[in-house]
């Protein structure tokens, strides 16, 4: 089949419905896998997941991705990106435009459809009309936001891939806005559990600076995004923590390190690395073993086993184990 749920549930021993948006990010992670291990057997489930993604998900009488298939009511902004980066990493470890074609339609779709007034992008869009759904201030995924940089990092890469400054004006118009209006976004909720749900989208932000090149800003932001993240999360720690978000600031911490836009904090590294190795599951249940919980509550493990957390996990633990040696992946291998 090639598609991917959102998590499996653990305590209730069932896979959640198929997305899109998580078909992508494993297509990017199956390719990274790939590229650190030269197993074949990586790259050929990725081949699978973005033919998934190309054939049976892509509403090429739509030109829209939908957020899920049964029924195709809504499309993400955020999603679509997720899937144009998931295309394109299997593009580039296969050549095939049976993947590159796809991901410039999409990548059209999304500065046309989700284009909105004041700079910004409409979060999320009713099929099959594209007209924009409601928005809901306080739920970071249905509202616009600084997070969405990360799905613009899609026209960057396109632009890359297809050696044109056709997606040029979109990703700037997407780095002005977040640069202007991302101190805004934390905490941005009274409570705490949702303050640390924003952490994991505030990253987001942080991760698609990347493709800002040299900008001072950029970099600035990076620095200082840094420490707020780890600012929120020590508070939560033991409390509320996450694996996305340990994962994602470790992450961030060598991107930023590497390219000078911060130097690294080892010993807060460390410490992220380590607590992020507890939360990779050890269990006799194949679908869960060597995957990782999505979160941890008062001691308490959350019974759902994330493919992207898992996907974060290994990406950022590996980078941590090959610093020394300068393993930092290029950033389209970016989960």
């Amino acid at each position: 089949m090639g598609g991917v749920a959102r998590y499996y549930d653990s305590a209730h021993g069932r896979h959640q419905p198929v997305s899109t948006e998580i078909t992508g990010y494993t297509a990017s992670a199956l390719v990274y896998l790939h590229a650190l291990t030269g197993d074949e057997r990586f790259l050929s489930r990725a081949i699978r997941a973005a033919r998934f993604l190309a054939h049976r998900a892509w509403r090429v009488e739509w030109q829209a991705m939908p957020f899920e298939l049964d029924p195709p009511r809504l499309a993400y902004f955020f999603d679509c990106g997720i899937v144009v980066r998931g295309w394109l990493a299997v593009w580039r470890a296969t050549g095939d435009p049976e993947f590159l074609e796809p991901a410039v339609a999409l990548g059209r779709a999304m500065a046309r459809d989700f284009a909105a007034a004041a700079g910004e992008w409409h979060p999320v869009l009713n099929l099959p009309e594209k007209s924009a759904a409601a928005r809901e201030p306080l739920r970071w995924s249905r509202a616009p936001g600084c997070y969405q940089l990360k799905a613009a990092m899609a026209w960057h890469d396109l632009d890359e891939a297809t050696g044109g400054k056709e997606f040029e004006g979109p990703y700037r118009r997407s780095l002005e806005a977040a640069l202007a209006t991302h101190d805004a976004f934390l905490p941005g909720h009274s409570e705490p559990a949702k303050v640390v749900d924003r952490l994991h989208a505030y990253l987001y932000f942080l991760e698609g600076l990347m493709a800002g090149g040299d900008d001072p800003r950029s970099a600035a932001a990076i620095a200082g995004g840094i420490e707020r993240v780890a600012g929120y999360a020590a508070a939560g720690n033991g409390q509320l923590e996450r694996a996305d978000v340990y994962a994602q600031l470790l992450r961030i911490r060598l991107y930023a390190a590497a390219s000078g836009a911060a130097p690294l904090d080892c010993a807060a590294a460390e410490c992220e690395a380590a607590l992020l190795h507890e939360f990779q599951a050890v269990s006799p249940d194949a679908r869960i073993d060597g995957g990782y919980y999505f979160g941890r509550q008062d001691g308490r493990w959350s019974p759902h086993v994330s493919p992207v957390a898992t996907a974060f996990a290994l990406q950022a633990l590996a980078m941590w184990d090959g610093r020394e040696a300068g393993r930092v992946p290029e950033r389209y291998l970016l989960i």
